[in-house]
């Protein structure tokens, strides 16, 4: 209400006061959404950002590096043919028997990499390669989010640094 009061002060009144204030309210509007989505970063992993090729995944396992970051194993294999990021996450049926668990482990690690992943999406940009990337949960218990945020976060870092020393 003290908004409507203010504007209706500053437009005053007469025959056009409706049109006035529409044309008004509409310019502040824009200008809130100009600031809003210049302000903020966009995160998101779509469906063609996922790894889901049995193929890619196999090649990955079979011919990609891997390093342990406790609690994930990390496969990376850069690609020349197929350019930008493919990330696939899974939790072992071994340690983790109920599916809720194991979904809530992927979640977490999802979620962790959509937020984190842009740095290396922007160093994949100036070398012109591809990488696929799958992150696999090695430990024993639930973890809590603030851990695999920064696990995942200091894993990127060093697949940045691989992909820095291997130009290939």
């Amino acid at each position: 209400m003290f908004l409507v009061t203010a504007i209706l002060g500053k437009l005053g009144s007469g025959k056009v006061f409706y049109e006035e204030f529409l044309v008004y309210f509409y310019r502040q509007l824009s200008i809130v959404k100009k600031v809003d989505t210049e302000k903020k970063p966009r995160y998101f992993l779509k469906k063609e950002d996922r790894l889901k090729s049995r193929k890619a995944i196999e090649l990955l396992f079979a011919k990609g590096k891997s390093f342990s970051h406790v609690p994930f194993r990390i496969f990376v294999l850069l690609t020349e043919n197929e350019k930008g990021l493919k990330a696939g996450f899974t939790a072992s049926s071994k340690n983790f028997k109920k599916a809720v668990d194991r979904n809530r482990i992927k979640r977490l690690m999802r979620e962790a990499y959509r937020l984190q992943k842009n740095e290396l999406a922007a160093d994949l940009l100036l070398t012109q390669k591809g990488l696929h990337v799958f992150f696999v949960y090695t430990g024993k218990e639930l973890p809590e989010h603030k851990i695999i945020f920064e696990k995942i976060g200091s894993g990127l870092q060093r697949i940045i640094k691989f992909i820095q020393e291997n130009p290939q």
